[in-house]
């Protein structure tokens, strides 16, 4: 079995570990369903895996750190669920990923200076969380992210001005935290860019031209 589909149906109870049998397994999708429990840690067994995709479900506990096994992997959405604790710093180590969706759930803790390490990530999707501490610089070596939203947390600190970095950036959401300091110029930069959030903080200083 190459490609498992199960999304938009109304499948309960918990995520069979079994699945993580599956080692020619490419693309999984369990999406959109009333699934629970916590994500089985087997499946950071998969070999070949692609996309990943459990989103929109009733899932509870930690992001497995054996996911990062996962050296193939593309796409992973775990938004909308209500999956808590940490980003596992381990995360760093998915080389190949272009798509991280885990918005709208209940992680929290701090954002992993480790995400800057994921060079073909495109978008990357952490708003509507309860994160805390300040927005690491290293987000500004991510030379294809094209969507960057972390809106809707409890950042603190500056806008780092390596942001400036992302110039494929064409959205920027960083509204609805606890930022400070001024608004960097080197944003000037992402010629690119066509949605800049960052209403609701408590940034200071002049509008930069």
């Amino acid at each position: 079995l190459q490609q498992l589909d199960l999304s938009d149906n109304m499948l309960s109870d918990t995520i069979p570990s079994e699945l993580g049998n599956l080692k020619k397994l490419q693309i999984l999708y369990l999406g959109r369903n009333q699934l629970n429990g916590t994500i089985p840690s087997e499946l950071g067994h998969f070999r070949v895996i692609k996309e990943f995709s459990l989103n929109q479900n009733l899932l509870t506990g930690t992001i497995p750190s054996e996911l990062c096994n996962l050296k193939t992997l593309r796409k992973l959405h775990l938004d909308q669920t209500f999956l808590s604790g940490s980003i596992p710093g381990q995360i760093g180590s998915l080389a190949q990923l272009t798509n991280l969706f885990l918005n709208n759930s209940d992680l929290s803790g701090s954002i992993p200076s480790e995400l800057g390490n994921l060079t073909k990530l495109q978008i990357l999707s952490l708003g509507s969380n309860h994160f805390n501490g300040t927005i690491p610089s290293e987000l500004g070596s991510l030379p294809k992210l094209t969507y960057f939203d972390i809106s809707n947390n409890s950042l603190s600190g500056s806008i780092p001005s390596e942001l400036g970095n992302l110039t494929k950036l064409r959205f920027l959401g960083l509204s609805n935290n606890h930022c400070s300091g001024s608004i960097p110029s080197e944003l000037g930069n992402l010629t690119q860019l066509t949605d800049l959030t960052l209403y609701s903080n408590a940034l200071s200083g002049s509008i930069p031209s």
